[in-house]
């Protein structure tokens, strides 16, 4: 019985029940007065239609007219088939339902209120009528000024209770959704531990046991099974590739030891097998770095990083991968600046992305690499830009290459490219340090890949380009 049906059905009950109670008590609290039609002038309303069917009998219609100007009211007689017999004027020409005697009988018509009753004299029946006016005094009435007389208290007290009744059912359906989105962005975000905190079982209420709670319940099931996994997966990747490292090793002095003895015409095979190897250890260090990585906190042993004085670092070792490709690197860094974080995670990040513009700019082209500072005060922001003349990467594909072993060609050949860790590394590295990673379309072809990371300090020093020694 903790369903959200029963929630509703309990909250609404118990809302109207307290509009009927309170309204009711209300109401017979106040001493309505009577309208003015039923004033004591029908207190003796029988006596006035005796006196009325006598005055007609002993005078006719002059005396029924003479009576009723003694009286505030039009007055008309009737027979007993429903014809007029006199009337003073004032009394509307309509039928009416059928009068008894001693019952008094009313309907409305237009402005007025209509009364009969039947007299009875020996041998003949007669209907008596006078004509009020509903409200005297009062004829014009406004819309509001009904409603503010009809409607209160009722409608006062059925809008403060049920405005709290409402709020109150909000907030049980709003605040577990509430911490359930701020979990499931946390989660989303890479914080595989977030939990929703849970009703301990000993807490009493209704609001426990409900689906609600089961889908708490079961969101945190969920995010203890994802953090399971991929705790799991890293620690297979990182076992298989410490694991293999050996064995590589091994191989490694194996291949040296087979070339002494080899005769000439092993020399191609013995290549290609060395040349394999590499690779293959080359990529067992690739998936080391991102297990270490993702195992990474943010914020752990960061320190003032100069960004320009790591890209020259950098330069000499880019300058001399482009010339493999007769292709060229070219530096510009407007600002010095000052970030916190990791030398190392900053200097890989920035080196795969780099390495990978220029594997795949065009022959002859330059692969440009831009540092500078945008915003001001606690916004202040250092982007580094790397631009290369490759053939581009289509806008469905933008957020797909960060994802590790992802890569445009699907036929992994070992002429276009790596393994496609190398983004997967950037992507890792800058989000630990805050920032953004960003590829845009180069005007005029190729591709840039903006590095946007919260930046300390900067300062305004101008450097021109530095192209790459041919």
């Amino acid at each position: 019985m903790r369903s959200l049906f029963f929630k509703i059905f309990i909250i609404f009950w118990i809302a109207q029940s307290l509009i009927f109670v309170i309204s009711t008590s209300l109401i017979l609290s106040r001493r309505i007065p009577r309208p003015v039609f039923l004033s004591p002038i029908f207190e003796d309303f029988r006596t006035d239609s005796l006196n009325a069917v006598s005055a007609f009998e002993s005078g006719g219609c002059p005396g029924l007219i003479e009576y009723a100007r003694t009286r505030h009211y039009g007055v008309a007689l009737k027979d007993e088939a429903g014809h007029t017999l006199c009337s003073s004027g004032d009394v509307p020409a309509v039928d009416l339902p059928p009068a008894h005697a001693d019952q008094l009988t009313g309907i409305e018509v237009g402005n007025y209120c209509l009364w009969s009753t039947a007299v009875t004299r020996p041998g003949k029946k007669y209907i008596y009528l006078i004509s009020l006016p509903r409200d005297p005094g009062h004829q014009h009435h406004t819309w509001y000024s009904d409603l503010l007389h009809f409607a209160f208290p009722q409608l006062p007290v059925a809008i403060a209770i049920g405005g709290l009744t409402t709020f109150v059912l909000v907030l049980v359906f709003t605040r577990p959704v509430v911490r359930l989105r701020k979990a499931a962005r946390e989660l989303a975000h890479g914080k595989l531990d977030t939990r929703v905190k849970e009703a301990p079982p000993s807490q009493p209420g209704i609001f426990r046991g409900d689906e609600f709670h089961a889908l708490v319940h079961d969101f945190n099931h969920m995010a203890e099974r994802l953090e399971s996994l991929v705790n799991a997966q890293r620690l297979l990747l990182r076992d298989v590739s410490h694991e293999l490292r050996s064995p590589l090793a091994r191989l490694s002095v194996a291949l040296e030891l087979s070339r002494e003895d080899a005769d000439p015409t092993m020399t191609t095979h013995l290549d290609r097998i060395q040349r394999e190897t590499e690779r293959l250890n080359q990529l067992i260090g690739q998936l080391l770095t991102l297990s270490s990585m993702e195992a990474v906190e943010g914020g752990e042993r960061f320190e003032k990083v100069s960004l320009k004085s790591l890209l020259e670092e950098m330069l000499p070792d880019a300058e001399y991968e482009a010339q493999q490709r007769d292709a060229r690197v070219e530096l510009d860094c407007g600002c010095d600046c000052i970030i916190e974080g990791r030398r190392e995670l900053l200097y890989r990040a920035i080196e795969n992305v780099v390495r990978n513009a220029i594997r795949y700019t065009q022959q002859g082209s330059a692969v440009q690499i831009r540092l500078e500072h945008d915003g001001e005060g606690s916004s202040e922001a250092a982007i580094v830009e790397i631009s290369d003349r490759g053939p581009g990467i289509p806008d469905s594909e933008r957020e797909s290459i960060f994802r590790p072993f992802y890569r445009l060609d699907q036929a992994r050949s070992a002429h276009t490219g790596g393994f496609g860790v190398g983004l997967a590394i950037a992507e890792r590295a800058v989000k630990l340090h805050k920032g953004q990673l960003r590829v845009l379309a180069r005007e005029g072809g190729g591709t840039t890949i903006q590095m946007i990371l919260p930046c300390r300090a900067s300062a305004s020093i101008a450097v021109p380009a530095v192209p790459a020694a041919r």
